[in-house]
């Protein structure tokens, strides 16, 4: 059971999300006149994400230059050597293998070889989640973007007058780099909020699918995909008021997830989990 628990567009259709993807048996090597060629060894898998723009950049020039945080992350903690391989991502759904021609004391710079596997649905999943406790905040947005949700919107409701600070919103996002490089995604999922109730409509429109999570609902109604994108609505701890049940029966179907009690979070990821192929 989902929202009323009393504690607390479309994306690339490169196949399910994965923690562990697929890499080519053959890897990359640059020859002695600077031409890519496969080799015999497998490489480890390694995803790094980078600007949209930078990655724009480097798929047209063929090399990317990593400095900063990327560079002490890659070459200092993983210590990545020359001729290494990894896997780079821009956050948008694109994704390249890449291989390590050169490590410099401040920089690295990368040559880029074929397109990578995106790891991502085929279905386009956003949540809209009543505002949850910054520490649950971050543990939704963490597991969501795990799973291969696309948008994760917080939602202000009669009982949830929390607000989202531009800081605590700068670590969720955080929270979601990291999760992405861990599971090997290529898009990274937006993050807003909060949302005044006023925009519910707005942040429903245009979606195939859209649910929202009541404990009084049908149980023969299911949660099931039917287009290629779709919207989960989950209430705060106390449920939707009396007043929202109405709007919300206005633009979703009223969905149950069974006869335990979950806790806001926990509904949410039960919903993705379901839908998300």
């Amino acid at each position: 059971m989902p929202a009323s628990s009393p504690s607390p567009s479309a994306a690339p259709a490169s196949g399910s999300p994965s923690c562990s993807p697929a890499v080519p048996d053959r890897p990359l090597r640059e020859d002695r006149i600077g031409n890519v060629r496969p080799s015999t060894e497998r490489p480890p898998v390694i995803t790094h994400l980078l600007d949209a723009g930078d990655f724009a950049r480097a798929a047209s020039t063929g090399e990317a230059v990593v400095g900063g945080e990327g560079y002490r992350h890659l070459f200092r903690a993983r210590r990545l050597a020359t001729g290494e391989r990894l896997r780079l991502v821009d956050g948008r759904g694109r994704a390249r293998w890449a291989e390590v021609k050169r490590v410099g004391r401040r920089d690295a710079v990368l040559v880029l070889g074929g397109e990578a596997p995106a790891n991502e649905p085929a279905y386009a999943l956003q949540l809209v989640v009543a505002m949850l406790r910054p520490e649950r905040a971050a543990w939704l947005v963490e597991k969501a973007t795990e799973l291969g949700v696309v948008a994760i919107r917080f939602l202000r409701t009669a009982r949830t007058p929390r607000e989202l600070s531009a800081a605590r919103l700068g670590r969720l996002e955080r929270v979601a780099r990291a999760a992405l490089v861990q599971c090997h995604r290529a898009r990274l999922p937006e993050i807003s909020g909060v949302h005044p109730w006023a925009e519910l409509e707005r942040l429903v429109h245009g979606q195939g699918d859209r649910f929202f999570l009541d404990p009084e609902a049908d149980p023969a109604t299911r949660l099931e995909r039917r287009g290629l994108s779709g919207t989960v609505l989950v209430g705060p701890e106390g449920g939707w008021d009396a007043t929202e049940q109405k709007t919300l029966a206005r633009h979703a179907v009223p969905i149950g997830l069974g006869p335990r009690i979950l806790r806001v979070e926990t509904a949410a990821l039960v919903a993705a989990a379901r839908l998300l192929p």
